[in-house]
């Protein structure tokens, strides 16, 4: 008989086998736990994406042209349109802090460049006021998405998504 046969085989050997065993499944859950802290697997159910699935890393610092991922502001105007608990909204980073947003003709710029233009009214009709304009504060984004129905920074019910409603970066995976 092998040396490894007789430490399983013995009441010993089976208590420090089930022993090491459970220590690494306490190792793996732990390890899980903190992962699982700073990322999230996030499905998206908005056309205003061209992703459903987005993988959140709460760590990152947002970039330019970077999904992030934030709690919406409260307003009526959400609320009657995502009800009164909304799920994380996802959107591109289009202005950075000290970027400079600028409006004309419901058109928005970051820095010159065109990235958005603002709709009139909500699909209930209501109308929709545009979003800030001027220096991006620190630690705030200009967001926007590419999509004609998209609620993000170019209204005013929306704004700036500054560091306090910020969940992370989102990595599109599907």
């Amino acid at each position: 008989m092998r040396a490894a046969d007789l430490v399983l085989h013995s009441p010993t050997g089976l208590r420090l086998a089930l022993w090491a065993g459970l220590g690494a499944a306490a190792l793996a859950l732990t390890s899980l736990a903190a992962f699982s802290k700073d990322h999230a697997l996030m499905i998206n159910a908005s056309p205003s994406l061209p992703y459903w699935a987005i993988w959140l890393d709460r760590g990152a610092l947002p970039q330019r042209g970077e999904i992030i991922l934030f709690d919406p502001p409260a307003s009526p105007l959400l609320e009657r349109h995502f009800g009164k608990r909304p799920k994380p909204f996802g959107k591109k980073v289009s202005g950075m802090p000290g970027d400079i947003v600028t409006e004309k003709e419901r058109s928005f710029f970051v820095n010159g460049r065109k990235v958005a233009v603002a709709k009139r009214a909500s699909r209930f009709g209501e109308p929709l006021a545009l979003g800030p304009t001027g220096v991006v504060p620190q630690g705030c984004y200009f967001v926007t998405t590419a999509h004609k129905d998209g609620f993000d920074s170019r209204y005013a019910a929306i704004g700036w998504i500054c560091a306090r409603r910020i969940l992370g970066v989102g990595r599109p995976i599907l």
